[in-house]
């Protein structure tokens, strides 16, 4: 699925887990499970080996092929329903609505770079973090590096909020949708912020 955006048309990908990705135009280093066999975006067509193999008969072959078919097809409707999910709740931030997202997400990655992207969601709206207190987060302070570039493999964009991670001296520093976006995204959380604030 592609969904327009202020930031330009980000790409929703899903597995009947969960969400699997958010893509910026141009992502840079688009994690490589986005070509893996259990990734789905939405109208794609097929899932590969659906089909099944061949029985010892036409006749096993045929109830597998099918039995296969019926999970495949229901693996497409778990993908789609989170897909959908995902773009409208992907809406409602972009306008200011929302700030927290309710997903069930599946992202693919190691051992330390899940515990890194699951410290990254308890960062709050509207707030940074360096990555060296990311790093003390999730008990090796003095793993700053790695977890910098664990931040940098994160495959689901703005639900996963990387881009509230900064230097220790307030730069922006990377990010894989590009520093405007960085900088966009953080300047709407804080406008976002300051118009609920102003309300009261």
């Amino acid at each position: 699925m592609v969904l327009p955006s202020a930031l330009g048309p980000l790409r929703l990908v899903a597995s009947r887990e969960g969400l699997c990705g958010v893509y910026f135009p141009n992502h840079r280093g688009e994690p490589v499970e986005l070509a893996g066999p259990a990734v789905r975006e939405l109208g794609a067509s097929g899932i590969p080996g659906a089909s099944g193999a061949a029985g010892a008969d036409e006749a096993d072959g045929a109830s597998g092929t099918a039995g296969a078919a019926g999970a495949a097809g229901a693996d497409e409707a778990n993908a789609e329903t989170t897909l959908r999910a995902a773009a409208a709740q992907l809406t409602e931030y972009f306008a200011g609505e929302r700030q927290r997202f309710e997903l069930a997400l599946a992202p693919t990655g190691t051992a330390f770079q899940l515990r890194v992207w699951q410290a990254l969601r308890a960062i709050p709206f509207a707030a940074t973090c360096s990555y060296g207190a990311l790093a003390t987060a999730i008990g090796n302070r003095n793993a700053s590096r790695a977890v910098g570039a664990a931040n940098g493999k994160n495959p689901i964009s703005i639900i996963v909020p990387c881009h509230r991670v900064i230097g220790a001296d307030g730069s922006l520093t990377g990010f894989g949708g590009g520093e405007p976006a960085k900088r966009w995204l953080l300047d709407h959380e804080a406008r976002t912020v300051g118009q609920r604030l102003a309300g009261f």
